[in-house]
């Protein structure tokens, strides 16, 4: 039995949560246009990338690249907030955006077919040789 997986074992599928968009004020139809238009393109990129993939552990890896990334911009506007609020600044779209991030990463881990996989692989990945973490 091998691990290529087909088409329809590997659906995934993105979207921003209601409760993101929800989130924005008023005049936010721009920042929800941009959220959209952001995940749709994740979403397009991770399927580019599942149907090149010769197996689930392969696809795993764009995941875990894509979650760190997610995870890296989730940190990066996580450290806006206080900064905006010391200079008397809404963040609400801060926030808004770093919920989105979140919300993806969980989105992504939601994938039955990708979840083991994914914990795999970053594990791997935290552990250089198998026996020293990182640069240690």
């Amino acid at each position: 039995m091998t691990d290529k997986a087909t088409e329809t074992d590997r659906e995934f599928s993105l979207g921003v949560p209601k409760g993101v968009l929800e989130s924005l004020p008023a005049d936010g139809d721009n920042a929800a246009a941009d959220m959209k238009t952001a995940v749709a393109g994740l979403e397009g990129s991770l399927e580019d990338a599942f149907e090149s993939a010769d197996s689930d552990a392969e696809a795993a890896g764009y995941a875990v690249d894509a979650v760190e990334h997610l995870e890296d911009r989730m940190e990066t506007y996580d450290a806006f907030i206080p900064e905006l609020r010391a200079w008397g600044q809404s963040p609400i779209y801060a926030i808004a955006w770093r919920n989105l991030y979140a919300e993806l990463i969980a989105q992504i881990y939601e994938h039955e077919w990708l979840a083991a996989h994914i914990d795999r692989e970053r594990n791997y990945r935290l552990v250089e040789d198998g026996i020293r973490f990182g640069d240690r």
